[in-house]
């Protein structure tokens, strides 16, 4: 099979699809690879670290559009590249789908098959492909709330850890799922006084359990995120509903109850955000103000922390990606259910559930598409 890996081109989005050491992967299981000039330099891997390791480099991306069997992404393709897929190419990516009609449309109109990473399922019921960058966006969330935090940011001016005889900052977690857990780990670690409000009281033993006091856990209900958001100065959305466009938490009337220049970090804005006021932004341009609340929304938080990212990502994508090359997708898909979870698209279908309620599209089941 040929895998091509074209530069990702979002906004400050400096990942790559491929390491070198997965395109040596690649190329030892017999497979060519062919990645775009300069596609690794934002995670600091040279052209010559992909020769090296067996790969061809390509100049453009229509090319590598128009000659790979499978193209390895990181960002959902944008609308130019959409245009470049075509009917029986895979594409292997992050997708989020369900906040994102035009995408969706446009990769159904396209004839490929995409497989989502973030709906790729594990044993233990996890997501084992969106992990990686939950971790990544969980630890960075408290770093870029304490910097939108700081007064000349449009902040309330108030110090994580506080100093001796000033309190800490009050950081409120909505979810204790793999982001949760991580962005409350740092943010304890930095000094702040945090809680984690969750809905599953298992996950909730879990974290008391591991974490014992470093950080406080609640039950989570409309009335006691009410009550914590009047004290927090900063709130971390890490609500995950799979392959779902996440739920709105926090309405644009609580804000009054808020204390000024309180900060929400919105680290589902991938899945459509869970705060009624987000918008995606851009590291160029991450922070804006509603009713004096301040918003930090970048739709890819990993990228700036990219070589990080990229190597935890490949590390993660690996073993899917040989055997979606290997066997092609379809029988790929037929030995591991788990990879099928990953199935959104294929021949003009729709086939996720999740996405085609959120869009009111028809869905085909991916057990019938294997099967056909």
């Amino acid at each position: 099979m040929k895998i091509g890996c074209p530069t990702e081109i979002k906004p400050q989005e400096f990942r790559v699809g491929m390491t070198p050491n997965a395109a040596q992967e690649a190329v030892a299981h017999g497979h060519d690879v062919i990645i775009q000039a300069g596609a690794g330099l934002g995670a600091g891997f040279a052209d010559a670290d992909y020769t090296a390791a067996g790969a061809a480099i390509i100049d453009t991306a229509e090319e590598i559009f128009a000659t790979a069997d499978m193209i390895v992404k990181v960002k959902e393709p944008q609308a130019v590249e959409r245009k470049m897929l075509r009917e029986g190419q895979l594409l292997f990516t992050y997708l989020h789908l369900a906040p994102d009609p035009d995408q969706t449309h446009d990769l159904i109109a396209s004839g490929c098959t995409a497989i989502a990473y973030e709906t790729v399922t594990d044993n233990n019921g996890g997501l084992p492909l969106l992990a990686p960058m939950s971790e990544v966006a969980g630890r960075l969330a408290p770093q870029v709330g304490a910097y939108t935090l700081q007064k000349a940011n449009g902040g309330r001016g108030v110090l994580m850890g506080g100093v001796p005889g000033v309190g800490p900052a009050k950081v409120l977690v909505i979810g204790g799922g793999v982001v949760g857990t991580h962005a409350a780990k740092i943010a304890a670690g930095m000094g702040a006084d945090v809680t984690v409000l969750d809905r599953s009281l298992p996950r909730l033993r879990y974290l008391d359990d591991v974490f014992g006091n470093q950080f406080n856990t609640g039950y989570s209900s409309a009335g006691l995120l009410a009550e914590h958001l009047t004290s927090a100065d900063m709130v971390v959305g890490a609500v995950l509903i799979p392959g779902a466009e996440a739920p709105k938490l926090v309405r644009r009337e609580q804000f009054a109850s808020m204390k000024p220049g309180a900060v929400l970090v919105d680290v589902a804005i991938d899945q459509g955000g869970c705060f009624e006021t987000s918008k995606a932004t851009t590291h160029a341009d991450p922070i804006y103000e509603v009713d004096g609340i301040m918003h930090y929304c970048v739709a890819n938080m990993p990228g700036a922390v990219a070589r990080t990212s990229t190597l935890a990502l490949g590390n993660a994508t690996m073993p899917f990606m040989l055997a979606l090359a290997d066997k092609g997708w379809k029988q790929a898909c037929a030995d591991d259910a788990h990879l099928l979870n990953g199935l959104n698209v294929h021949a003009g279908k729709l086939t996720y559930y999740a996405v085609g309620k959120a869009l009111g599209i028809d869905v085909t089941s991916p057990q019938m598409v294997i099967k056909g």
